[in-house]
């Protein structure tokens, strides 16, 4: 069974005892959502309306992000006897997005370190936000030449692939590149699983095609608002591994009016 990390129902363990614990609230079951798929500028400008016309804040779409990001990534540790976590964070909001997932690991009482790839006092924006809370909360935070240059520490139960998301367009080289194939080998030889957020790092959401040698290779991809177009693509599903979307709490009119429908089984039945 999944975990239920957001259950507040208080029940009394004796005097002045509570735990967070309680029957879950049966909700109606109306069936198969439909699902939708988005373009790379499509998801630009999903989230350029949601904050400029619906006046949802950016940060605010950020944090639904991470919630949906921890809720799979707590899905994908359940049953290991001692998890840890391991948040790879690029330079904008993917990075963004990681920073603020490790938040919820770390009160989720989940071990988590993570991997900036670049000075922090260049992050800007909700990401910069996200990063300066993470600090005053005292998560351990490394640069990621100080993680290639320790390859022989503990492997991570979970890798999250937070570096770069759908506006990349360019092969990843350097550094970077040295990152991704440590990702690639530790999850190969030593059995971690590997979470991309909304598309995994070096494939083109566009076209579904690698942009190079340098690709992430996920078990699961958690996607934002909607499927890209790419991941219809051949080229994409060795990469891509189980593929779900999280909601960030864009208005679904905006999704309807942007998006294409997917056709799904249950739309012949």
């Amino acid at each position: 069974m999944s975990p239920r990390p957001y259950d507040l129902t208080m029940r009394e363990q004796g005097p002045d005892r509570f735990r967070a614990d309680g029957p879950e609230v049966p909700t109606p079951n109306p069936g198969p959502s439909p699902q939708y798929e988005l373009t790379v500028e499509q998801s630009r400008e999903l989230d350029r309306r949601a904050t400029n016309e619906f006046g949802i804040p950016s940060i605010v779409l950020m944090e639904n992000a991470a919630i949906g990001l921890f809720q799979h990534a707590m899905r994908l540790i359940e049953n290991q006897p001692s998890p840890s976590v391991l948040i790879c964070c690029g330079s904008g909001n993917n990075g963004g997005d990681g920073f603020a997932l490790a938040r919820h690991m770390h009160n989720a009482m989940i071990p988590v370190r993570v991997i900036y790839t670049q000075s922090p006092d260049r992050y800007k924006g909700d990401a910069a936000i996200n990063l300066d809370i993470i600090q005053r909360m005292g998560i351990e935070i490394h640069d990621a030449r100080s993680l290639l240059n320790n390859r022989s520490d503990s492997t991570p139960t979970l890798i999250v692939d937070a570096l770069f998301g759908t506006g990349l367009s360019r092969a990843i080289d350097g550094e970077l590149g040295e990152l991704i194939d440590w990702i690639n080998q530790t999850k190969q030889r030593r059995g971690a699983r590997v979470l991309a957020v909304d598309v995994p790092s070096g494939l083109n959401a566009q076209t579904g095609h690698p942009m190079g040698d340098v690709v992430i290779v996920a078990d699961r991809t958690v996607t934002f608002a909607a499927l890209k177009v790419g991941f219809r693509s051949i080229d994409a599903q060795p990469f891509l591994g189980q593929v779900d979307v999280a909601p960030i709490g864009v208005p679904v009119a905006l999704i309807h009016s942007l998006g294409c429908r997917v056709n799904q089984p249950h739309d012949r039945e």
